[in-house]
């Protein structure tokens, strides 16, 4: 269980330094960013791990990437500025 809590943060960890060193005009502050994504794998890693009650290292970890890579992504600005039209036009 610990081992699977410290692999899931550690790769929460590194989704989001990627995440950050790849986006980071798209991205808010790192210091927002970094904890998103290991709160993210640590979450995902304690719903697969309760869900599947004592899963495999791999399913985990697998659930891990994918919710800390979903929560990542709510962070995400748009890539241009909006173009406002008004009512009228």
């Amino acid at each position: 269980m610990l081992l699977e809590a410290l692999s899931s943060a550690i790769l929460g960890l590194a989704l989001a330094l990627a995440a950050h060193r790849r986006l980071p005009h798209r991205l808010p502050a790192r210091a927002l960013v970094l904890p998103t994504g290991v709160a993210g794998a640590l979450l995902g890693a304690f719903l697969v791990n309760s869900a599947l009650d004592a899963g495999s290292l791999l399913t985990v970890l697998l659930g891990a990437v994918i919710v800390s890579v979903a929560s990542l992504s709510l962070l995400l600005r748009p890539a241009g500025k909006l173009r406002r039209r008004s009512a009228t036009a």
